[in-house]
């Protein structure tokens, strides 16, 4: 197992977790507006380190929520991360924010049904969402996208089986939605601690990032291939 410093910074609440073999040791979460709690992040990650350097715990890597998300707040906790990574020569870990969110609605284990799907939402404003589909085991069953949300979005996956939403932004989309087998599950919020074990699986499978190269999500598409040596 490894000691892991998680970072999540893709919506208001901002928030850092330490992790040490299967456990968590430390966590802090502070609040601001639409991203803006990435400013306290800063303070939290210095508090962090020092309470493991005070232990005399090793980091093995840091994680950190690549999103979708708040643009502002991703950039932030990407920045951190990788300043770590380069200043104690420390692995990087990419944790999807979707996937994130699914963690703690998996641990509650409020859904029964073995065939369910799970749609985590983050709101971006009016009807559109970022949204992705999940079975129970966290395989994808549609790749994260932005939906504007109608009634016929999630009709094909609704017709057949039932699906829960969650995140800031699904209360928004119910009564667009409003099918027999769409659930809603209130409170979650992608947070650090969630972040454990799908760091540790990524880590155990050596998925790690190129540091000099990685880029949250929402500039994925527009980043270029690696440049070649200059003649």
């Amino acid at each position: 197992m490894a000691c892991i410093l998680h970072i999540e910074t893709s919506t208001n609440a901002c928030s850092v977790a330490v992790s040490e073999n299967g456990q968590c040791i430390f966590e802090q979460q502070e609040e601001g507006e639409r991203g803006a709690g990435a400013e306290h992040l800063g303070p939290m990650v210095d508090e962090a380190l020092s309470f493991t350097d005070n232990h005399a715990i090793p980091f093995d890597a840091v994680s950190v929520s690549c999103g979708p998300g708040s643009y502002t707040g991703l950039r932030i906790g990407v920045s951190m991360a990788k300043g770590i990574c380069y200043g104690r020569d420390l692995k990087l870990i990419a944790v999807p924010t979707l996937e994130l969110l699914c963690v703690p609605v998996l641990l509650r284990e409020t859904i029964q049904e073995e065939n369910a799907l799970l749609c985590p939402m983050l709101d971006a404003r009016r009807m559109e969402v970022y949204a992705g589909l999940y079975d129970r085991s966290l395989k994808v069953v549609r790749e994260v996208g932005a939906d504007v949300v109608t009634a016929e979005t999630y009709r094909p996956w609704l017709d057949e089986r039932p699906v829960y939403f969650f995140g800031n932004g699904a209360q928004k989309c119910m009564d667009v939605i409003q099918h027999p087998n769409a659930h809603l599950i209130e409170g979650v919020m992608p947070l650090a601690k969630w972040m454990m074990p799908l760091a540790e699986r990524r880590y155990l499978n050596e998925q790690f990032e190129d540091v000099a190269y990685f880029v949250p999500f929402y500039l994925k598409d527009f980043v270029a291939i690696k440049p070649k040596k200059l003649i």
